[in-house]
């Protein structure tokens, strides 16, 4: 299976407009990959709180559009990474798209976990109530978005829901880049999954991005890693060391917790 992780700059003298053309050529040109994944919030910027009112869409909005006909174009299954939604019935969410080769909706994911610490997004966009996995003819994604990353209960429950490779779309600041790596790592090994890490470089409302999109085995060993600027990642794997590693290390099946009530005392 080949994929390709575009780091995308996301810098304040570009248009959002002009970024989305700009991101749908990327994509299109990718043509002959299986799978293209985006970053997190790529249209406005992870950081650029004050623009997620201004720049917010209904699903089937602009972004939708030109995300759809450039995964047609190109014939990919794209991660869109994502963007602000616009419920019209509710509040604004960091929702994420995923389109098959056909250029139809796959799948929409709001993101669970909002950052901030009840200020920025975490006050702004309204929580994710669901984990979303998407069936590809060669192995089933699991869905998530940056801070997510920090919760490995979400990762279990997605593995649960059949995810043999887990996808990270992210806006993931400079000064925590350590954790970036280390998390993505650690999530691929303890659920014994690819993982594919996208994150956005520039800089969203003051805030240097860490750059660094990472894909990762199932057993941590690191596939590829982008540097800090904007870039295309493109790696080949075998998704069928999924299945190979947890026959080889078991480990899943010594799960205790989460999986029944404990028994009475």
């Amino acid at each position: 299976m080949r994929a390709s992780v575009i780091q995308i700059a996301v810098n304040e003298d570009e248009s959002v407009e002009a970024r989305r053309r700009r991101v749908a050529a990327l994509v299109r040109e990718q043509a002959g990959a299986d799978l293209v994944v985006l970053p997190e919030l790529w249209t406005t910027g992870a950081f650029a709180y004050e623009e997620f009112g201004r720049e917010a869409e209904p699903l089937e909005g602009p972004t939708y559009e030109a995300m759809a006909k450039a995964a047609s174009d190109a014939g990919v299954w794209l991660h869109a990474g994502s963007i602000p939604e616009r419920d019209p019935d509710g509040p604004l969410y960091n929702t994420s798209l995923v389109f098959s080769p056909s250029g139809d909706l796959a799948a929409a994911y709001r993101k669970i976990h909002r950052f901030g610490f009840d200020k920025g997004e975490a006050v702004l966009m309204g929580a994710g109530a669901e984990l979303v996995t998407v069936r590809l003819p060669e192995t089933t994604l699991g869905l998530s978005t940056c801070y997510d990353l920090r919760f490995p209960e979400l990762y279990r429950g997605l593995v649960d829901a059949g995810a043999e490779t887990l996808v990270v779309s992210a806006g993931w600041p400079e000064r925590r880049r350590s954790h970036w790596t280390l998390l993505a790592q650690a999530r691929a090994v303890e659920n014994q999954s690819f993982l594919l890490a996208c994150a956005t470089a520039g800089t969203h409302a003051g805030v240097p991005q860490a750059g660094h999109s990472i894909v990762v085995d199932p057993w941590g060993e690191v596939l590829a890693q982008a540097g800090a600027g904007e870039e295309v990642l493109t790696v080949e794997f075998d998704p069928g060391k999924v299945a190979a590693t947890r026959e080889q290390f078991p480990a899943l099946k010594d799960r205790m917790l989460g999986l029944q009530p404990p028994p009475r005392p």
